[in-house]
């Protein structure tokens, strides 16, 4: 089974510069391999795509530069492409479960930034990690991996928080349930109704949501791309974090208690999509996750 641990960084100033470059990389022959696959009769195979978006892409001039960065990660951004594109013709053929998967989009160096390395583009040291032609970035490590990593993905959030993930093989742990089964019933004033009497409250968001809006109302006044409305937008990205980190940990802790204490676990089949169209509960809706 595989599991992803991940861990935040706080890069030099070089570091920055190397991993902007790095990320500006990824993401052009991210782009380039899609506009290729959208100019031809019949999408070209992932080889296909490698060889012109990257090897013959570097001996031009408008290019050359890709070849500051590895090229493992500029690979794996191909792959990616590929595995966005299987995923939509399996969607369109009903053979995806879940919401239907549009057609791959540009990448945008707005949105957050990723890049990932394989086994041979990265190494752990001691306290830290060298990412080839990186250099060693030092995690900070709130728990051990339980096994070496077959790859990692440096993440840089819109917030500009930089993230290692690692994916890691691990054995199924079993656990001893003290209960045989519990039914839980989901709700918005009260966010979990327990079949034993136990009710469960999740975070208040109102004061981080006053602020949100506020700060996205200054954005709409805003000149487009002038500092000022860029720096408005990574404050709002901060706000988006806070608030998602809080509603993950919150989820993540009671999960992990009903899974450990329950051996069966019965949910009401709610239609969530449906509700958020409620324009008066959506918002409330959305953030109980």
């Amino acid at each position: 089974m595989k599991a992803r641990y991940e861990y935040r960084f706080y890069p030099t100033d070089q570091q920055k510069q190397s991993l902007a470059c790095l990320f500006g990389c990824v993401r052009v022959v991210y782009n380039d391999a899609l506009a290729i696959c959208k100019q031809s009769e019949k999408k070209p195979k992932s080889s296909e795509l490698q060889k012109i978006a990257i090897a013959q892409a570097k001996k031009t001039e408008a290019r050359a530069w890709l070849s500051e960065v590895s090229n493992i990660p500029l690979q794996q951004s191909v792959a990616d492409l590929e595995t966005a594109f299987e995923n939509f013709f399996s969607s369109c053929k009903g053979k995806r479960k879940g919401r239907k998967v549009g057609y791959p989009k540009f990448k945008k160096r707005t949105n957050s930034q990723s890049a990932r390395f394989r086994i041979g583009g990265f190494s752990i040291k001691n306290k830290g990690v060298y990412l080839a032609k990186i250099g060693v970035v030092k995690p900070v490590w709130l728990r051990k991996l339980p096994a070496s990593p077959t790859s990692v993905t440096v993440i840089k959030d819109c917030a500009n928080r930089y993230f290692l993930s690692f994916v890691v093989e691990v054995e199924p742990i079993s656990i001893d349930a003290k209960n045989q089964s519990i039914g839980i019933d989901l709700g918005i004033k009260t966010f979990a109704v327990m079949s034993n009497g136990e009710k469960t409250a999740s975070p208040c968001y109102k004061h981080l949501d006053r602020k949100l809006r506020k700060l996205q109302r200054k954005l709409a006044r805003q000149q487009k791309d002038s500092k000022r409305r860029n720096k408005t937008r990574i404050q709002i990205a901060k706000l988006h974090n806070q608030i998602a980190d809080t509603r993950q940990d919150f989820l993540h802790k009671l999960s992990t208690k009903v899974v450990s204490e329950n051996q069966t676990i019965v949910l009401e089949d709610l239609n969530v999509s449906g509700m958020v169209k409620n324009r008066k509960l959506s918002r409330i809706i959305s953030q109980q996750g």
